[in-house]
């Protein structure tokens, strides 16, 4: 009893312990080493962006971090920064909050904060099917995002789930008709009757790598917020992807490949007719995984006369009648917290190793000596201790119960004689080569059959 108290008493120490040092993990202060680097650029990567309501103002996102600055350009200010991976803002509709994806909670969900980056919070709170490019609600109080969905492949796809900015468990929209084609990119009509977004509809049921871009990969939908039924608005050669409905709701502009070139089409939704403004965006990803989209957001101007998108590095202003296109300079400094690589001391090599495979093994005349091929070289072993190669002697076998073919039994005999019965039984399910005829055997009797014998008394003289 004394040596059990022991015991419990011990187990509830290392429970206590364990308690203590489970401390909650931080994405934005991580445990570990780390430095400060400021960065300073006047072009970006994959940069998201929206303009607020009233158009004074860009939001866009960069190496994770959220910024801001006025429509024509200049320095922007950091507005929301750290380790946390932060990227595509909107604006709420009426100016006064920012959407975003940020994996601060631990995973990738949808926040919102005030315009100045302050009073940050998540609304939803997935912790396995993660959630980004969300999208306002005309009415300010309601979000629509993509869920993450995977099974056998990690790539997964998509379904569109409306939240309330208080958060909850949210409400399907979409339901996907498989799991490896993608639904991404919502964008609410002004009204919020209907809800855009691109659908991979590339023949096949699945997702396939070798995927002609030229042809029809991803096209628009529109959902019905009321009916509920599902059109398709545009498509076609070089498919659909990115919708952004103008804010008079009569235009949708969209991202369609062209040849080599990803280019920005504007399609009228009374005439159905479609045609292109600008070709200097980067290469869409249509082909590709489409977790995070596939192209970054953009937003029409307040007076629906321009767009403003990012490409090649840069922000762009677009006429949307003539494509008459300006780059909006920007310029980003930012420091950056970057943590030390955990790294741990292996030593590249020692003056002995086991080598894991030999090949090409070759025994000596003598059959004292080997020679093998190991780590690209030719080796001989073998001969300093008189090691050749060789199996159990006789007495070692027959005490450890080893079977010799051509000693103990031969081709005429069967698995029944030889008390391997267990590996093919009369009942088994299966169907194998000589089924029948062992149970033939079994039906007639055995004849002979493999026994040990022991000996008693004492050793017979030598």
């Amino acid at each position: 009893m004394k040596n059990i108290f022991i015991l419990f008493t011990l187990l509830a120490c290392i429970t206590l312990t364990a308690q203590t040092d489970d401390k909650k993990w931080d994405v934005n202060h991580p445990p570990g080493d780390s430095s400060m680097t400021v960065i300073k650029t006047n072009e970006g990567t994959w940069m998201s962006i929206d303009v607020s309501p009233d158009g004074e103002n860009i939001v866009f996102d960069m190496l994770g971090d959220i910024f801001m600055m006025p429509i024509a350009g200049g320095k922007a200010k950091a507005i929301r920064s750290g380790l946390a991976w932060e990227v595509q803002p909107r604006f709420s509709p009426n100016g006064k909050h920012i959407s975003f994806t940020s994996d601060a909670g631990g995973g990738d969900n949808i926040w919102y904060m005030k315009a100045d980056g302050s009073d940050a919070k998540q609304i939803t709170k997935e912790s396995f099917r993660l959630l980004n490019n969300a999208t306002w609600h005309p009415n300010g109080q309601y979000l629509v995002a993509r869920k993450h969905f995977t099974s056998s492949r990690s790539l997964g796809a998509g379904e569109m789930w409306q939240y309330h900015i208080t958060g909850g468990e949210g409400m399907q929209i979409t339901k996907r008709k498989n799991d490896q084609q993608d639904v991404n990119e919502p964008v609410f009509s002004p009204d919020g009757r209907y809800l855009y977004y691109s659908e991979d509809v590339y023949p096949g049921g699945f997702f396939q790598y070798n995927k002609d871009p030229n042809d029809q990969i991803f096209v628009v939908n529109r959902y019905d917020m009321k009916s509920g039924k599902t059109k398709k608005i545009t498509g076609g050669p070089g498919g659909a992807c990115r919708p952004q409905i103008s804010n008079n709701g009569k235009k949708l502009a969209y991202v369609r490949r062209v040849r080599t070139k990803s280019v920005l089409f504007v399609h009228d939704l009374a005439t159905g007719r479609d045609y292109p403004i600008f070709d200097g965006l980067s290469k869409d990803q249509q082909e590709a995984w489409t977790v995070f989209g596939i192209y970054t957001g953009f937003d029409w101007m307040p007076d629906d006369k321009n767009i403003v998108i990012w490409g090649q590095g840069k922000i762009h202003k677009v006429n949307t009648m003539n494509g008459d296109a300006s780059e909006i300079p920007f310029e980003v400094e930012v420091e950056h917290k970057m943590m030390k690589t955990l790294e741990f001391q292996n030593a590249v090599d020692s003056d002995q190793m086991t080598a894991k495979v030999l090949r090409d093994l070759c025994t000596s005349p003598d059959g004292k000596t080997v020679v093998f091929n190991a780590l690209g070289s030719i080796w001989k072993a073998g001969k300093k201790f008189a090691i050749s190669p060789g199996c159990p002697n006789l007495i070692e076998r027959i005490e450890g119960g080893l079977m010799s073919y051509g000693n103990d039994f031969t081709r005429e005999n069967n698995p029944l004689e030889c008390n391997l019965e267990m590996y093919c039984t009369e009942d088994s399910q299966h169907d194998f080569i000589g089924k029948a005829a062992l149970n033939k055997i079994r039906k007639d009797g055995i004849k002979q059959k493999i026994r040990g014998i022991v000996f008693d008394g004492d050793p017979c003289p030598t």
